[in-house]
């Protein structure tokens, strides 16, 4: 059964979608405190989401949509092998909510400060306060990204196939 690019891009926002809201409900459910890398792995998953709807409503440009997505979810891996980094060895996560704000708790801040419900960081980055399987949520982050590497070179390629 062949499914279109247009259909492959929905399934992606819906998948993106869906990663969001189910780490937004296991915390809420388990009463945990996302740490400023946690919620920026949730802006990540929706910024991919959004690259994805692109590919969907200008499905002319799904190359680019594509390479948004791969780059998004690059950026993605990078932050939650970071977050696994520090919980495999907390004691260098000093650096981690402390001093002077990074760019990217900056930007946490930002969004936690107009939608504290869905991005007020609380937490610490070296807290492993679920596991499923042995894994942190930051552990099963990293493989979701390399997923969603994965599926964004597949879409940039069946792309190049097309033209």
């Amino acid at each position: 059964m062949r499914v279109s690019l247009r259909a492959r891009f929905g399934l992606l926002a819906l998948a993106t979608l869906g990663l969001t809201a189910t780490g937004i409900m296991i915390g809420e459910v388990m009463r945990l405190q996302p740490c400023p890398l946690c919620i920026f792995q949730r802006l990540l998953y929706l910024l991919i989401a959004i690259f994805a709807l692109g590919g969907v409503l200008l499905p002319g440009w799904s190359r680019l949509w594509g390479l948004l997505v791969g780059l998004t979810a690059t950026g993605g891996l990078g932050t939650a092998a970071y977050q696994s980094w520090l919980q495999f060895f907390p004691d260098a996560s000093l650096a981690c909510g402390s001093g002077e704000p990074t760019l990217i708790e900056q930007v946490v801040n930002w969004f936690g400060v107009r939608w504290p419900e869905l991005f007020l960081a609380t937490g610490f980055c070296s807290s492993k306060d679920w596991l499923f399987l042995e894994l942190s949520m930051a552990n099963w982050s990293v493989l979701c990204f390399l997923l969603l590497m994965v599926v964004a070179a597949h879409l940039v390629v069946s792309t190049e196939r097309r033209r």
